[in-house]
């Protein structure tokens, strides 16, 4: 069996008397589409944020391709560099144009040039489908085009990996879709992806597994087909009737 690209081994996580995660446990092999679902609060962002080591584990282990993120010899920013992450909010730069914000961390952390960061970005941008946007600025855009900027960033890192926090949850409903369909390309196109979101139709076109999560445990994982149309669990079961409309 080829080793995973992702591995979580007894994932704790509790801030302060608030247990967020609970002995989560999940593999995910490169160029899977791994959809966490679950009701607020059931700590499947705290999972993600772990990922990226955003949040330390209270115990257990995180491993990004072999790599012990805990492990004190690990440069974890060398690690997340191979990571690429999409908030709920945009977080761009304000400031600098779109082609900036894409530029700007190619340059710093893979040392990149101008011209060669420049030529990437644009690249990207036309991935997204909005390369006439290049020297606008984020007020300038609708938050759906924000959003797939923020894409076009992370995608310019050139990422083994990418995660995503609810991204479409700040939107506008008529957004959401060019950003989904954005996602769905990326994961035709092999990408491996781990997508925390309430969008139950992307999970169903997209996804290789759902995991749902509660309490901070994973209750069920499967095939799309399998947890929405025939759940085994029933805190599975009750979620899934109260979300999706028959």
């Amino acid at each position: 069996m080829t080793q995973s690209l992702i591995e979580i081994k007894n994932l704790h996580k509790h801030f302060g008397a608030i247990q967020a995660v609970n002995g989560v446990d999940l593999n995910i092999a490169q160029g899977e589409v791994v959809v966490i679902v679950g009701p607020s609060g059931s700590g499947k962002s705290t999972v993600l944020r772990c990922i990226n080591h955003l949040e330390i584990p209270s115990a257990g282990a995180v491993y990004i391709d072999g790599v012990h993120l805990e492990d004190r010899r690990t440069d974890i920013n060398k690690v997340r560099a191979e990571v690429g992450m999409v908030f709920q909010q945009f977080n761009l730069f304000a400031h600098l144009t779109v082609l900036d914000n894409i530029t700007i961390a190619q340059r710093l952390v893979r040392k990149r040039s101008r011209g060669e960061a420049e030529e990437i970005a644009m690249r990207q941008l036309e991935r997204v489908g909005i390369p006439e946007k290049a020297t606008m600025y984020p007020r300038q855009l609708s938050g759906g085009q924000q959003q797939r900027v923020a894409i076009a960033r992370s995608l310019a890192m050139n990422p083994k990996i990418m995660l995503f926090d609810e991204p479409t949850s700040a939107l506008d409903p008529e957004m959401i879709k060019e950003v989904l369909d954005v996602m769905l390309d990326l994961a035709r196109d092999g990408m491996t992806m781990v997508v925390v979101t309430h969008e139950m139709g992307f999970a169903r076109a997209a996804a290789q597994r759902v995991v749902f999560m509660d309490n901070g445990q994973i209750i069920e994982v499967g095939p799309p087909d399998q947890i929405f149309i025939n759940p085994t669990h029933e805190r599975t079961q009750l979620f899934l009737s109260k979300i999706i409309k028959h």
